[in-house]
């Protein structure tokens, strides 16, 4: 695994960074983007210490595209070829469908849907090569709606059909294509500052084995969606 390459949106903290540890415990390289520069910074600088020469860490935003592309170029100039990408960008606003501005709506669309859309056009040629994976970071919210949440429903409804259909049109590359789709996670997600008050909720390091198990998964099986919870609620 020590010359496969893994490539996350989102990475700096929450299920990006949980995702990103396990994989560098499996023996891949990492590389991840985010829009804070100082959070891509510190987050580097801890996984470095313990895995020195094989994180990148880039500033980027997945709702655009020509920063994606920059980001998995300068990967292929420092490594290589992608093999593993980890669509996990993602925003939410929570307000009744009346209160919600145009613009909380565009970008929660832009980011969580559109992105891994574009995560998936910047990797596309790497991956035919490798014949690798993609995995997108959907929702429960992708199946289940509930109020206030008119935006985060649309988004994750949305990104778990786009990867689904993707997943029919890659797989004759031997491509896989995954989605996960979780319940409560302990992150930062909507401003929440994770305590001791979230250990009943799935923690980012448990997707990360998640990911882990798909990628040791006999090729010749695919679980093209899965969907994980909290195993006893609050």
């Amino acid at each position: 695994m020590s010359e496969r390459i893994a490539f996350i949106t989102g990475g700096s903290r929450g299920i990006g960074f949980g995702i990103a540890k396990a994989l560098l415990d499996f023996g891949m390289k990492v590389a991840f983007t985010g829009r804070n520069e100082d959070r891509v910074k510190e987050a580097v600088s801890i996984l470095n210490a313990e895995y020195p020469g094989k994180v990148i860490g880039l500033s980027g935003d997945a709702s655009k595209l020509d920063e994606l592309q920059e980001a998995v170029g300068i990967v292929n100039q420092n490594w290589g070829k992608i093999h593993t990408v980890i669509a996990n960008a993602g925003v939410g606003y929570f307000a009744p469908v009346d209160e919600l501005s145009v613009g909380q709506w565009k970008e929660t669309i832009d980011t969580n849907l559109t992105g891994a859309f574009f995560t998936l056009k910047a990797c596309m040629e790497d991956l035919k090569e490798t014949k690798g994976y993609y995995i997108t970071i959907a929702s429960l919210a992708g199946t289940n709606f509930f109020e206030k949440a008119s935006a985060y429903n649309a988004s994750k409804f949305g990104l778990v059909g786009f990867t689904q259909a993707a997943m029919l049109d890659l797989r004759k590359y031997d491509i896989k294509v995954s989605t996960i789709m979780p319940g409560s996670v302990a992150t930062h997600f909507n401003q929440h500052e994770p305590s001791a008050q979230d250990a009943w909720k799935i923690q980012p390091e448990d997707l990360g084995q998640l990911v882990v198990d798909l990628l040791k998964m006999n090729p010749r099986t695919l679980p093209s969606k899965i969907e994980v919870r909290p195993s006893r609620p609050s």
